[in-house]
């Protein structure tokens, strides 16, 4: 088995473990534990390039969690009941989304600026592939757990 096998199998299990044990803060930073492993792994960041790129990293992963805090406590709460809103309720409530999606994009964008300062547009690639592939395994292990098979 290559590392990334085995770094796989530990991260499988430790994320495995994460799910069951955490609902709470724990369990979640549990996964960015292994967010960052498979990260590095995967991007390939040198030790320089790992202390250059993680401030940046996850202080773009802090704004982008601040928005998505805003909009579900500011929109999301609302579009359970959209049924009940008036049409100036919901216009209002689409402005309002529309604003965050261009901070979020906005927010992107200003990090793969950034972003490619500390490490190569290759490896900047191998970063949005990295995120990509970290999420879909995150979700099937989730899928698997509340499935039962897993």
């Amino acid at each position: 088995m290559n590392k990334f096998g085995k770094i796989w199998v530990f991260a499988t299990l430790f994320l495995s473990t994460a799910i069951v044990t955490g609902q709470g803060r724990p369990g979640m930073d549990k996964i960015k534990s292994l967010k960052v492993a498979f990260i590095t792994e995967r991007v390939g960041l040198t030790s320089n390039e790992a202390t250059m790129f993680w401030p940046v990293y996850n202080e773009h992963e802090d704004a982008l969690a601040q928005i998505r805090r805003k909009e579900r406590l500011e929109i999301r709460s609302k579009m359970v009941d959209f049924e009940n809103l008036s049409d100036t309720e919901a216009n209002k409530l689409l402005d309002q989304l529309i604003e965050l999606e261009k901070e979020k994009q906005e927010l992107n964008v200003e990090f793969l600026s950034n972003i490619r300062e500390v490490i190569s547009p290759k490896k900047t690639f191998l970063l949005i592939k990295a995120e990509e592939d970290f999420k879909r395994r995150l979700l099937k292990q989730i899928q698997q757990r509340r499935q039962g098979g897993g």
